[in-house]
């Protein structure tokens, strides 16, 4: 049975077409605009100096699930399924990888980001140079992140599973290559549904908070020379003068 639905409704229309193309575009033309009017703002707005106990453990665990998780979601959104069977991975062996390595880059993401919204809330000193946009931006990435990591474990995880390649992918690369098919995911599980809307919400939202230090990750960095770094010498201090006394004008010599 083709588990894509038959006719999309007005509703589907909105949400999986005209919505994303909308975030799309905001995602697009605001990252022009904030390089444009706030080019010193283009940073991530460390708080190390602050407080670095809690973003000593919180960052590193948060950015490296993160990259984790994105590259599974670049194999499993937009490499078709059909792909990764002509290079001889069968779909049990791609579902359990998939299920593994994914719930280990969920974990790690999550609690580093767990880490680092306590950090923010209880440390008082944090909390008072957070902005509207980390305001906006934590809540949102949190709910995003939560979302995709409840969708996995209950349906894949603890569930029967469900192949989303066959219906949330579709709908993914459809909208990139402006052939968009919301019957693809019109219907798929609730959670998968709340997990895309929560995404394209965030990549709205993208330009306008501190998350557009993703696009300057000093890449040159590993190609450059080494520095040296030599101490500078200190030049030899001239010797001191021994001032003799300068005997007093019109004095005499004892008799």
């Amino acid at each position: 049975m083709n588990p894509i639905a038959a006719a999309p409704g007005g509703a589907d229309l909105l949400l999986w077409v005209a919505f994303p193309y909308i975030c799309l575009a905001v995602f697009v033309v605001g990252h022009v605009w904030r390089y444009r009017q706030d080019q010193f703002g283009w940073t991530s707005r460390t708080t190390q100096l602050l407080e670095h106990r809690w973003l000593r453990w919180g960052s590193p665990l948060f950015h490296l699930g993160a990259f984790a998780v994105i590259a599974g979601h670049v194999l499993g959104l937009a490499v078709p399924a059909s792909w990764t069977e002509a290079a001889g991975i069968s779909e049990h062996v791609y579902h359990t990888g998939a299920v593994a390595l994914g719930s280990v880059a969920g974990i790690t993401m999550v609690t580093g980001l767990g880490m680092l919204c306590a950090r923010r809330v209880l440390t008082r000193r944090i909390r008072l140079t957070t902005d509207r946009s980390d305001k906006v931006l934590f809540p949102l990435l949190s709910a995003t992140v939560l979302l995709g990591f409840s969708a996995t474990a209950t349906h894949n995880v603890f569930g029967p599973g469900y192949d989303y390649r066959t219906t949330v992918s579709v709908w993914f690369r459809g909208v990139f290559t402006l052939h968009p098919q919301p019957e693809a995911i019109a219907g798929a599980p609730l959670l998968f549904q709340l997990h895309a809307l929560s995404a394209c919400l965030l990549f709205a939202a993208w330009p306008f908070t501190r998350l557009v230090h993703v696009w300057s990750a000093p890449i040159g960095y590993l190609a450059r020379p080494y520095l040296v770094y030599r101490r500078r010498a200190t030049p030899a201090t001239p010797p001191t003068a021994v001032h003799q006394p300068r005997p007093v004008s019109g004095s005499r010599r004892a008799a």
